[in-house]
């Protein structure tokens, strides 16, 4: 199968350093910060709203969210959330899928930071940390019904590459990667 061979940079310089303020909140304040077992609840919490609010959660999300250490970390991954202040307004997850890949997962911004250009940061991190590990491929499983999401995916380079058979989301009807060497 033939990986696609963009490169995210472009994409990911875009972001300048405006302040977009919600609120009480200055978002340019986002910093993003590893797993913690204090910020597990939130992890919980982020995705479990937004899962809720465009799917059914389904066994394998309760056992990753019930469990982010074991699922996720242990096994090479990484988890990180975007602060504002001591206030965690977003979340995602890296989890190793075979050798030289990761499974870029539980991205969750909470509902009120919003359109605002926090996917764009945790996705410009995510990537930058992904290359840091010398990684060769991030991927991700979605469904076509989350055009924000689809678009945000597709302007740092991913594209779409078949659903395997044997996909543990049941609500997956796509899947996209991302070559980063």
């Amino acid at each position: 199968m033939a990986l696609p061979v963009r490169r995210w940079e472009a994409a990911a310089s875009k972001w300048g350093g405006t302040s977009i303020q919600m609120g009480q909140m200055d978002l340019s304040e986002l910093k993003i910060v590893a797993f913690e077992p204090r910020y597990a609840r939130s992890f919980y919490e982020l995705n479990k709203a937004w899962l809720e609010a465009h799917f059914l959660i389904e066994p394998y999300d309760l056992k990753v969210l019930q469990n982010p250490k074991e699922r996720v970390i242990d096994p090479g991954g990484a988890i990180f959330f975007g602060l504002v202040g001591e206030e965690v307004v977003a979340t995602f997850a890296l989890t190793p899928s075979e050798p030289g890949s990761m499974e870029l997962n539980k991205m969750a911004v909470r509902e009120d930071c919003r359109s605002n250009g926090i996917g764009h940061r945790l996705m410009s991190f995510a990537l930058a940390h992904c290359e840091a590990l010398e990684l060769d491929v991030l991927e991700l499983y979605s469904h076509t019904k989350l055009h924000s999401a689809l678009h945000l995916y597709r302007k740092f380079g991913f594209e779409e590459v078949p659903l395997p058979d044997d996909c543990v989301y049941d609500r997956a009807n796509i899947r996209m990667c991302l070559a980063l060497r």
